[in-house]
């Protein structure tokens, strides 16, 4: 069953053998790679059956190779578990909930690795959107009206909540006065 591949990408040599001594032994042959261009290029070769991808890599993100996987079909279907030290860095380019991938926040248990593995493989069975179809360009024309209103919507509320945050400034500037009269 070594047939299994699962590549590692990640700049730190503790991380890699980590997870490699987490997996199951003699079920995977874990492949490695310490930046993104070293794995995109393995990914190429090697076409492993699973990706652990850390998200802050040298001279090829982790967010690069994500993009470049995300937009070759023949890749996609790869099952993919993103590994970061910071969800919000990851939420940051890539809104939640993840869909046709699975994270992990480092440091992780070995439980939690399984299930971020399994998870990602469910998730890489998914159907994929299609990138223009005929009904999501039919359906913009008719959004765009509704969109108009949203957006105006939003203005406002931006608006209310500028006038709360100047006035919340206001108070705090008083109370700050009010505390440095009583220190004196």
């Amino acid at each position: 069953m070594a047939g299994h591949k699962i590549l590692v990408i990640d700049d730190s040599r503790v991380i890699r053998n980590m997870v490699r001594d987490m997996l199951p032994k003699g079920n995977f042959q874990v492949l490695e790679a310490q930046d993104g261009v070293e794995g995109l290029n393995c990914i190429r070769q090697e076409r492993p059956n699973l990706i652990m991808l850390d998200f802050l890599l040298p001279r090829m993100s982790g967010w690069e190779v994500f993009q470049h996987i995300q937009n070759q079909p023949d890749l996609q279907s790869i099952p993919l578990v993103l590994m970061s030290g910071r969800r919000e860095e990851v939420a940051e380019k890539i809104s939640e909930p993840f869909e046709f991938f699975e994270f992990i926040e480092k440091p992780f248990e070995q439980k939690q690795l399984i299930e971020a593995i399994k998870s990602a493989m469910a998730k890489s069975r998914l159907p994929r959107p299609q990138a223009a179809t005929a009904t999501a360009t039919a359906t913009a024309g008719a959004t765009t009206a509704g969109s108009a209103d949203e957006v105006q919507a939003l203005k406002q509320k931006v608006d209310r909540m500028q006038a709360e945050i100047d006035t919340l400034k206001k108070q705090m500037a008083q109370l700050l006065n009010f505390i440095k009269q009583k220190l004196k």
